[in-house]
C-alpha cells in the first residue's frame, strides 16, 4: 500500500512569511516542503493573487526581491488546476470572500491543512475539519503539532520539523 503526501494550501499571508520575510516560525514548514514530506498546492486564482500581492507598493519590494520571492513560491508549491464549483463540496463562507478560493482549493485539492493568519478563515476551522476534512491553522500551529509528533514517534526533542533552516 502506498503513501500519499499530505498536502497544505498556504493562504497569502502565509506565503509573505515563507517566501518573502523568512519568519522563523515557518522555517519547519519550509524545511518540510524542501524535503518533500508535505505538499503545498495552489492554482491560478490564489497564485494571481500571491503575484498582485508582491506589488503592493506597502511592501516595498524591489523587482529582484519580487522576482525571488516567486521563484521561492513556485519551487515549493505545485500548481493545480482551478477547483471547478461542481468539484468542491459544500464550504461554509468566509467573511472576507477573497479568501473563499482558499477554502475552495483546500477541499477540492484534497489538503490536509489550510495555513493561514486570518481570522476570518481560522474562526472557520472546527467547522471545516468536521465538514471537509481539513484544519485551519497557523503556521506555527502546525509546526507546534509537528514537533509533538516527532516526540511522540522517536522520544527525541529534534526532529524534521523541528530543525532550523
Amino acid at each position: 500500500m502506498g503513501t500519499t503526501t499530505p498536502r497544505v494550501v498556504l493562504d497569502t499571508n502565509v506565503c509573505l512569511d515563507l517566501f518573502v520575510f523568512d519568519d522563523p516560525h515557518c522555517a519547519p514548514l519550509r524545511e518540510a516542503l524542501r524535503a518533500g514530506v508535505l505538499e503545498a498546492v495552489s492554482c491560478a486564482a490564489c497564485a494571481a493573487e500571491w503575484r498582485a500581492v508582491l506589488d503592493y507598493p506597502q511592501l516595498a519590494l524591489d523587482p529582484a526581491q519580487r522576482t525571488r520571492a516567486a521563484e521561492r513560491f513556485d519551487a515549493l508549491v505545485r500548481q493545480l488546476p482551478s477547483p471547478l464549483p461542481s468539484s468542491v463540496p459544500r464550504l461554509p463562507r468566509c467573511a472576507d470572500p477573497d479568501d473563499q478560493k482558499f477554502l475552495a482549493l483546500a477541499a477540492s485539492a484534497g489538503a490536509r491543512w489550510l495555513l493561514s493568519r486570518d481570522r476570518a478563515l481560522l474562526v472557520l476551522h472546527r467547522r471545516c475539519l468536521r465538514e471537509s476534512g481539513f484544519a485551519i491553522i497557523t503556521p506555527r500551529q502546525w509546526s507546534e503539532r509537528d514537533v509533538a509528533a516527532d516526540r511522540r514517534l522517536d522520544g527525541q526533542t529534534q526532529g524534521l520539523s523541528a530543525k532550523p533552516v
